[in-house]
């Protein structure tokens, strides 16, 4: 990754709230914000974060102080005020601040990122589709997410969710990209995270039945002929024979 490897310095926390009958069906709101400084890298930045059953509802941009919708639907049912997540980053910041100061400034254990890529429907050639790059179980925040195809940078269309933090501070993320499987097309995630030595490389390539030939249809229909023929023929001769035996037996017994 670019830059040096910094001791990142955190504050993450974490607020779930149970709605009425969690006890039995399990729903759960998560409210999740944190607040990390890297030294080495002067770079300082934070995040705030709701969601339902560990599915995002909505988060909101700090820096350009707007609470961004998973899905544009959500917002036509509720609203939230982008000013109280600020509120709670410079509360999350000012804690971070008394942390620092007291910190031994140890590191804390990097855990590298596990990678999943997968397509999000069933792949059929021609038909547009999403690779998705699930990318689990890392920390710290900080990671470069790469997608690659035939060997090639792409970013039309790429998309990429925030930081999810997962119940033991570790987090997980998403990236997506809008494809057309096309036949010997072949696509790589690369993922670069301090717990990486070198950066990682998810593979991923449609995997669609080979199309039949002229050659290969040409045989078929011929083999195909061909058994037709043979059974016309012995159905033929085993006709002739069941006729033959009913001749005979009529002349053994006549009435």
């Amino acid at each position: 990754m670019a830059g040096g490897r910094g001791i990142p310095l955190a504050l993450l926390a974490v607020l779930t709230l149970q709605g009425v009958g969690a006890v039995k069906v399990g729903n759960t709101i998560h409210q999740a914000e944190f607040q990390q400084r890297i030294e080495s890298l002067q770079q300082e930045d934070g995040e705030y974060q709701q969601s339902f059953n560990a599915d995002e509802i909505f988060h909101v941009d700090l820096q350009k102080q707007e609470t961004i919708w998973r899905l544009p639907e959500f917002g036509r049912f509720t609203s939230f005020e982008a000013q109280r997540a600020l509120q709670n980053a410079a509360v999350g910041k000012h804690n971070l601040e008394i942390m620092m100061k007291r910190s031994n400034r140890s590191q804390g254990t990097i855990v590298p990122p596990e990678v999943t890529v997968f397509p999000k429907r069933r792949v059929e050639l021609g038909d547009p589709n999403v690779l998705i790059c699930y990318v689990d179980k890392f920390w710290p925040s900080v990671i470069s997410i790469t997608w690659l195809r035939n060997g090639q940078e792409v970013t039309d269309g790429v998309f990429e969710t925030v930081f999810y933090p997962r119940e033991d501070h570790s987090f997980r993320k998403f990236s997506y990209l809008p494809f057309i499987p096309t036949r010997g097309d072949y696509y790589d995630c690369r993922v670069e995270h301090w717990g990486l030595a070198t950066a990682l490389l998810k593979h991923w390539e449609p995997q669609v039945p080979l199309p039949a030939s002229e050659s290969t249809e040409t045989l078929v229909c011929a083999l195909g002929l061909a058994v037709g023929i043979v059974g016309i023929i012995v159905g033929t001769i085993l006709i002739i024979k069941a006729m033959k035996m009913n001749s005979a037996r009529n002349q053994r017994d006549p009435l």
